[in-house]
Protein backbone atom coordinates (compact mmCIF):
# COMPACT_ATOMS: atom_id res chain seq x y z
CA UNK A 1 0.00 0.00 0.00
CA UNK A 2 3.30 2.38 1.17
CA UNK A 3 4.17 2.88 -2.66
CA UNK A 4 0.83 3.24 -4.22
CA UNK A 5 -0.21 5.70 -2.25
CA UNK A 6 3.08 7.58 -3.25
CA UNK A 7 2.59 7.23 -6.96
CA UNK A 8 -1.24 8.80 -6.43
CA UNK A 9 0.56 11.94 -4.55
CA UNK A 10 2.98 12.21 -7.31
CA UNK A 11 0.38 13.36 -9.38
CA UNK A 12 -0.83 16.32 -6.64
CA UNK A 13 -1.54 16.72 -2.91
CA UNK A 14 -4.62 14.70 -1.65
CA UNK A 15 -6.41 13.42 1.64
CA UNK A 16 -7.09 10.21 2.25
CA UNK A 17 -10.27 9.01 1.46
CA UNK A 18 -9.09 11.02 -1.71
CA UNK A 19 -6.69 8.06 -2.56
CA UNK A 20 -9.20 5.31 -1.56
CA UNK A 21 -11.79 6.75 -4.14
CA UNK A 22 -8.45 7.54 -6.66
CA UNK A 23 -7.52 3.62 -5.85
CA UNK A 24 -11.22 2.18 -6.36
CA UNK A 25 -12.22 4.44 -9.70
CA UNK A 26 -8.67 2.84 -11.64
CA UNK A 27 -8.51 -0.17 -10.25
CA UNK A 28 -12.21 -1.20 -10.61
CA UNK A 29 -13.95 -4.62 -8.91
CA UNK A 30 -11.37 -6.94 -9.75
CA UNK A 31 -8.57 -5.65 -7.21
CA UNK A 32 -8.97 -6.11 -3.35
CA UNK A 33 -10.52 -2.42 -2.25
CA UNK A 34 -8.66 -0.93 0.30
CA UNK A 35 -9.50 -0.38 4.04
CA UNK A 36 -9.54 3.55 4.85
CA UNK A 37 -8.05 2.21 8.25
CA UNK A 38 -4.69 0.70 6.35
CA UNK A 39 -5.11 3.60 4.17
CA UNK A 40 -4.33 6.14 7.39
CA UNK A 41 -1.96 4.16 9.11
CA UNK A 42 -0.10 4.01 5.61
CA UNK A 43 -0.26 7.81 5.54
CA UNK A 44 0.95 7.98 8.95
CA UNK A 45 3.96 5.52 8.59
CA UNK A 46 5.11 7.48 5.37
CA UNK A 47 5.03 11.08 7.43
CA UNK A 48 6.64 9.25 10.01
CA UNK A 49 9.55 8.10 7.32
CA UNK A 50 9.76 11.61 5.62
CA UNK A 51 8.17 9.89 2.55
CA UNK A 52 5.32 12.53 2.46
CA UNK A 53 3.98 16.03 4.55
CA UNK A 54 0.59 16.18 6.00
CA UNK A 55 -0.91 19.84 6.53
CA UNK A 56 -4.46 20.23 8.32
CA UNK A 57 -6.99 22.48 6.57
CA UNK A 58 -9.38 24.08 8.37
CA UNK A 59 -13.10 23.61 6.82
CA UNK A 60 -15.99 25.68 8.54
CA UNK A 61 -18.63 23.23 7.89
CA UNK A 62 -16.63 19.94 8.52
CA UNK A 63 -14.09 18.90 10.66
CA UNK A 64 -10.28 19.27 9.57
CA UNK A 65 -8.89 17.29 7.29
CA UNK A 66 -5.32 16.25 6.49
CA UNK A 67 -3.83 16.98 3.11
CA UNK A 68 -0.23 15.02 2.15
CA UNK A 69 2.29 15.60 -0.33
CA UNK A 70 4.48 13.87 -1.63
CA UNK A 71 8.04 14.81 0.02
CA UNK A 72 11.54 14.70 -2.45
CA UNK A 73 12.19 11.63 -0.64
CA UNK A 74 9.09 10.15 -1.64
CA UNK A 75 9.43 11.18 -4.49
CA UNK A 76 12.56 9.27 -4.93
CA UNK A 77 11.38 6.18 -2.80
CA UNK A 78 8.81 6.08 -5.83
CA UNK A 79 11.40 6.68 -9.12
CA UNK A 80 13.35 3.79 -7.53
CA UNK A 81 9.92 1.65 -6.87
CA UNK A 82 9.24 2.20 -10.74
CA UNK A 83 12.85 1.60 -11.89
CA UNK A 84 12.85 -1.91 -10.44
CA UNK A 85 11.21 -4.32 -12.80
CA UNK A 86 9.16 -7.13 -10.21
CA UNK A 87 10.80 -10.43 -9.61
CA UNK A 88 8.06 -12.66 -8.29
CA UNK A 89 8.53 -16.01 -9.71
CA UNK A 90 5.72 -18.53 -8.15
CA UNK A 91 8.17 -20.67 -6.67
CA UNK A 92 6.45 -20.27 -3.22
CA UNK A 93 3.27 -21.95 -3.99
CA UNK A 94 0.69 -22.83 -1.58
CA UNK A 95 -1.13 -25.63 -3.66
CA UNK A 96 1.90 -27.24 -5.43
CA UNK A 97 2.93 -27.68 -1.41
CA UNK A 98 -0.25 -29.45 -1.12
CA UNK A 99 0.47 -31.91 -3.96
CA UNK A 100 3.90 -32.37 -3.14
CA UNK A 101 2.84 -33.56 0.57
CA UNK A 102 0.03 -35.36 -0.03
CA UNK A 103 1.37 -38.82 -0.95
CA UNK A 104 3.20 -39.20 2.22
CA UNK A 105 0.36 -38.32 4.57
CA UNK A 106 -2.47 -40.96 3.06
CA UNK A 107 -4.85 -37.79 3.60
CA UNK A 108 -5.24 -36.66 0.00
CA UNK A 109 -4.96 -37.59 -3.46
CA UNK A 110 -2.84 -35.62 -6.02
CA UNK A 111 -5.36 -35.92 -8.87
CA UNK A 112 -8.18 -34.70 -6.08
CA UNK A 113 -5.95 -32.16 -5.36
CA UNK A 114 -5.91 -31.08 -8.68
CA UNK A 115 -9.34 -31.25 -9.80
CA UNK A 116 -10.32 -29.34 -6.87
CA UNK A 117 -8.06 -26.62 -7.93
CA UNK A 118 -8.98 -26.33 -11.61
CA UNK A 119 -12.82 -26.38 -10.70
CA UNK A 120 -11.21 -23.04 -8.13
CA UNK A 121 -9.63 -21.47 -10.79
CA UNK A 122 -12.39 -21.67 -13.27
CA UNK A 123 -15.28 -20.55 -10.78
CA UNK A 124 -12.83 -17.37 -10.41
CA UNK A 125 -12.44 -17.17 -13.84
CA UNK A 126 -16.28 -16.82 -14.48
CA UNK A 127 -16.27 -14.49 -11.34
CA UNK A 128 -13.76 -12.62 -13.01
CA UNK A 129 -15.45 -12.35 -16.15
CA UNK A 130 -18.71 -11.28 -14.72
CA UNK A 131 -16.90 -7.72 -12.49
CA UNK A 132 -18.37 -4.47 -13.81
CA UNK A 133 -15.41 -3.10 -15.05
CA UNK A 134 -14.61 -7.00 -17.77
CA UNK A 135 -15.99 -5.15 -20.40
CA UNK A 136 -15.95 -1.44 -19.77
CA UNK A 137 -13.87 0.38 -22.35
CA UNK A 138 -14.06 3.61 -20.76
CA UNK A 139 -11.29 1.80 -17.55
CA UNK A 140 -8.92 0.27 -19.71
CA UNK A 141 -6.42 -0.28 -16.40
CA UNK A 142 -9.56 -2.22 -14.74
CA UNK A 143 -10.04 -4.19 -18.06
CA UNK A 144 -6.05 -4.99 -18.33
CA UNK A 145 -6.38 -6.12 -14.41
CA UNK A 146 -8.91 -8.26 -14.94
CA UNK A 147 -7.71 -9.72 -18.35
CA UNK A 148 -4.04 -9.96 -16.71
CA UNK A 149 -5.82 -12.20 -14.16
CA UNK A 150 -7.63 -14.43 -16.69
CA UNK A 151 -4.32 -14.87 -18.20
CA UNK A 152 -2.44 -16.23 -15.17
CA UNK A 153 -5.50 -18.37 -14.59
CA UNK A 154 -5.29 -19.73 -18.01
CA UNK A 155 -1.43 -20.66 -17.39
CA UNK A 156 -2.45 -22.31 -14.00
CA UNK A 157 -5.26 -23.95 -15.39
CA UNK A 158 -1.97 -25.07 -18.25
CA UNK A 159 0.30 -26.10 -15.56
CA UNK A 160 -2.69 -27.88 -13.64
CA UNK A 161 -2.55 -30.31 -16.57
CA UNK A 162 0.77 -30.90 -16.67
CA UNK A 163 1.29 -31.74 -13.40
CA UNK A 164 -1.45 -34.62 -13.93
CA UNK A 165 -0.16 -35.97 -17.08
CA UNK A 166 3.04 -36.08 -15.20
CA UNK A 167 1.40 -37.93 -12.38
CA UNK A 168 -0.74 -40.23 -14.17
CA UNK A 169 2.67 -41.25 -16.23
CA UNK A 170 1.92 -43.04 -19.57
CA UNK A 171 -1.54 -44.14 -20.32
Amino acid sequence: MRLPLLALLARGPAHGYEMKQALEQLLGAAYPQPNIGQIYVTLGRLEKAGLIRGEDVEQSSRPNKKIYHLTDAGQDELRGWFAEPENEPRVRDEFFLKLALAPGTGLADQIALINKQRRQYLNTMRSLSKLPGAEDRDNRIAQLLIEGAMLHLQADLDWLERCQEELEGPQ
